[in-house]
C-alpha cells in the first residue's frame, strides 16, 4: 500500500460556535508525529470531537491554524486534505456490495477499474474480508461493517486517518478485540492516526501518545506510561487509570498532611512550594494498586469500612468508606463516588463486609497536587 506519510500540527486551533461565550475548542496547540497513533480523550463535551472535525475540515478554525505535514489547510476543502474518517456509525451504502463500498470514494475520483480492484482486494486481505467482498453489508455482523468501514478509509491511501469513537457500537469482547485488530493495523500500515475516545482504557491500550482534553483545553498529552505515572493535575489523575484514583484533599500540620489518624510526611521541598491559595492543605492521590492492607490498628494505618468487594478473579477489589474520624477532612473521592475510596485487595484474602482494614500507602506511590489549583506539585 502506498502512504504517504505527514504530520499533524494544530498551532493554537480554536473553534467558537456561534451564540456561545466559550470556545468549544481554545488555543489547541498538539503536534502529532509521523506515523503515530494519538488518542483525544476525555469526558462528553470537552472539544474532542470539535478538534477532530476541525482536522477535517468539517467544523471552521475561528483562530489558529491546522498544518498536514508542513502544508496549512485550515482553509483547505474536506475533499482536499487528503484524510480519511471512520465514524461511529459505518454509514455503508446497503445497496452496495463490500467491494462497492470500499472502492467508492476512488470511483468518484475517476481512478481507474482494475486500480479499483487490487486497493480493495489489498485491503481485504488484510482486513480478513476477502470472502465477504460480494456480500451486501445487510450479511454483515456489526464487526465486520466496522472492518469495511476501516477498508474504505485503508483504500484511499490517505495521508491522516481520522476515527471518531468507531468501536462505541461494538459488544464489549467485541470491542476488545476489534481494538487491538486496529492498534496492529495501524502499526503494520504506518500511517499517522488520530482516534477519538471518551473511553480511557482505549486510550492507554491503543496510543502512542495521550492527550487529555477537558472544556476545550489541552490538560496534558503524553505516553500512556507518563499520564498513569505522572499526572499533571487532579483531572488527568482522576480520568486515567481504572478503578479511578483515590483523591482527597487533607490539612497540613508541623510538615505532615493528616490523613485522619494517619499522620504522613511530606518532603521539605514539597512544603517550600506551598501557595497561599493552598491554604495548608495539599491534595493527595493514590491508586487502589498503591495501598498495602495492614491490621486496622497499625501506627499510621488509614482505617477503611468495607463497603463491598469487587471480585474479579485475578483481582479484587475493595470499595469502603473512611471512618469518621477524618472528621471534615473526609473529602476522598474516587471513581465510586465522594468518601469512598478503592483498594486493591490479595483475591485469596478477602475481607468481610463492615469490617474495617487499615492501609497504608506505599513509599514513593502517592500523588501530590496544590488544594488549590489542582497542579502536580
Amino acid at each position: 500500500m502506498g502512504f504517504t506519510m505527514a504530520t499533524v500540527t494544530f498551532d493554537k486551533a480554536t473553534r467558537v460556535y456561534p451564540g456561545t461565550e466559550r470556545p468549544a475548542v481554545d488555543a489547541l496547540n498538539l503536534h502529532i508525529e509521523d506515523g503515530e497513533f494519538l488518542v483525544l480523550v476525555g469526558p462528553s463535551g470537552c472539544g474532542k470531537s470539535t478538534s477532530l472535525r476541525m482536522l477535517a475540515g468539517l467544523e471552521d478554525v475561528n483562530a489558529g491554524r491546522i498544518l498536514i505535514g508542513d502544508r496549512d489547510v485550515t482553509d483547505v476543502q474536506p475533499k482536499d486534505r487528503d484524510i480519511a474518517m471512520v465514524f461511529q456509525n459505518y454509514a455503508l451504502y446497503p445497496h452496495m456490495s463490500v467491494a462497492d463500498n470500499m472502492g467508492f470514494a476512488l470511483k468518484i475520483a475517476g481512478t481507474p477499474k482494475a486500480e479499483i480492484r487490487q486497493r480493495v482486494e489489498e485491503a481485504a486481505k488484510i482486513l480478513d474480508l476477502t470472502q465477504y467482498l460480494d456480500r451486501k453489508p445487510k450479511a454483515l455482523s456489526g464487526g465486520q461493517r466496522q472492518r469495511v468501514a476501516m477498508g474504505r478509509a485503508i483504500v484511499r491511501q490517505p495521508q491522516v486517518f481520522l476515527m471518531d469513537e468507531p468501536l462505541s457500537n461494538l459488544d464489549a469482547k467485541l470491542r476488545v478485540q476489534t481494538r487491538t485488530q486496529i492498534a496492529s493495523l495501524q502499526r503494520r500500515l504506518g500511517v499517522t492516526t488520530v482516534y477519538v475516545t471518551h473511553d480511557q482504557t482505549e486510550a492507554l491500550t491503543m496510543g502512542d501518545r495521550i492527550a487529555v482534553l477537558k472544556d476545550g483545553l489541552l490538560q496534558q498529552v503524553g505516553t500512556p506510561r507518563e499520564m498513569y505515572d505522572t499526572p499533571q493535575n487532579v483531572f488527568v489523575a482522576g480520568f486515567i487509570g481504572s478503578p479511578a484514583m483515590n483523591i482527597g484533599t487533607f490539612p497540613v500540620l508541623d510538615g505532615h498532611a493528616s490523613l485522619g489518624r494517619a499522620r504522613v510526611p511530606l518532603a521539605r521541598e514539597i512544603i517550600a512550594k506551598f501557595t497561599e491559595e493552598d491554604q495548608n492543605h495539599i491534595t493527595f492521590g493514590f491508586r487502589p494498586e498503591a495501598l498495602d492492607v495492614v491490621p486496622a490498628n497499625t501506627p499510621n494505618a488509614i482505617p477503611v469500612v468495607v463497603n463491598i468487594v469487587e471480585e474479579l478473579g485475578s483481582d479484587a477489589f475493595v470499595y469502603g468508606s473512611l471512618t469518621n474520624e477524618f472528621g471534615r477532612a473526609a473529602t476522598v473521592h474516587s471513581g465510586a463516588g465522594d468518601a469512598q475510596i478503592i483498594v486493591r485487595v490479595d483475591p485469596r484474602q478477602v475481607p468481610a463486609k463492615g469490617e474495617t482494614i487499615g492501609v497504608t500507602i506505599r513509599a514513593g506511590e502517592s500523588h501530590l497536587f496544590h488544594a488549590g489549583s489542582g497542579e502536580r506539585f
